[in-house]
């Protein structure tokens, strides 16, 4: 990926905890072309790991994927933030920012013959994504629906600029709202199967969504979702030995911790990309032990076989678990 040198040139308050930063290159130019649903790998200070944001487009013109002047993100106040989005939230115009990119890892399909719509659900910051996908597939002429959803009506960013682009094809949803409420069911009940879906936002809605979609005979290759969220401790998660068998090391890991933690603390140099048990990077062979699978990569197939394992995300039922690493 590509190492920019980016300068906040404009903020605005998109909600009350949502924020659109307007980023340009340091050195006045153009910068380097981005698809629908591509996103840069920010540094933060004092933070190792760089934060991934979403473009955002609005634009249906072509020329603003292929030579944008400018690049647009929507970052969300998390009250749980690692760092990220509370170090986006201080940052002023004339500051700078290093990132790398754009890398797009939930990428539109291409054009089919007697195209359905597309169907677009966005929850929450979800949007970010999204909003560049229904972009491109106005500019490319392409049939979409788009189905935006939140708390209230009051938290959901870009209302304005969606109405723009979207007009007919935009449906808003509120939680707090009985009428407005996303019923996924229902929204999925009165699709084509044939029909791509794209969803981004939060576990749940996803969950919802793939579980949905997969219940109602929907192909795996028409389901596409991004995951802004990482791995993170659930109920009743209990610590257990990892022993690494090519390397020779016997590590423990804790319950508020994953394998690829405490793999990185003990010197390792495991391979691993999104860690959100999405891309398959991290995939690793279980010799021993049962795995507790909590990603999205593996087919229900491998998971049932349980001979592989995403260290990224997923832990272990059995109180061990041995890798062929």
């Amino acid at each position: 990926m590509q190492a920019l040198e980016l300068v906040v040139s404009d903020i605005r308050a998109e909600t009350p905890l949502v924020r659109s930063l307007t980023l340009r290159a340091a050195d006045g130019g153009t910068l380097p072309a981005f698809t629908a649903g591509a996103h840069l790998q920010v540094s933060i200070p004092g933070l190792t790991d760089r934060r991934c944001y979403s473009l955002v487009s609005f634009d249906r013109a072509p020329e603003s994927f292929v030579a944008p002047d400018a690049y647009r993100l929507g970052v969300r106040l998390e009250a749980e933030s690692g760092g990220g989005s509370r170090y986006m939230h201080t940052l002023k115009p004339g500051d700078r920012l290093t990132a790398r990119g754009p890398k797009n890892d939930f990428p539109l399909h291409p054009a089919e013959p007697d195209e359905l719509p597309v169907v677009l659900l966005a929850g929450g910051i979800g949007i970010t994504p999204i909003a560049a996908m229904a972009a491109a597939l106005a500019a490319a002429k392409r049939p979409y629906a788009l189905h935006y959803s939140g708390r209230s009506l009051d938290q959901l960013a870009f209302l304005a600029e969606l109405d723009r682009l979207a007009g007919p094809a935009l449906t808003l949803h509120a939680d707090d709202q009985a009428a407005m409420r996303l019923d996924v069911g229902r929204l999925l009940d009165g699709l084509d199967r044939r029909q791509h879906l794209y969803v981004c936002g939060p576990k749940g809605m996803i969950d919802a969504v793939i579980e949905g979609a997969k219940a109602r005979g929907w192909a795996d290759q028409r389901v596409h979702f991004e995951l802004f969220t990482a791995a993170a401790p659930q109920a009743g998660d209990r610590p257990f030995e990892l022993e690494l068998r090519q390397s020779g090391l016997l590590l423990q890991v804790p319950a508020d911790k994953t394998m690829l933690e405490v793999m990185e603390a003990a010197g390792c140099d495991p391979m691993y990309d999104c860690k959100r048990g999405e891309c398959g990077v991290c995939t690793a062979t279980v010799l021993e032990g049962e795995p507790d699978h909590r990603d999205y990569f593996l087919s229900d197939a491998e998971k049932a076989g349980g001979k592989l394992i995403q260290i990224c995300i997923s832990r272990a039922k059995s109180a061990r678990l041995v890798l062929d690493l």
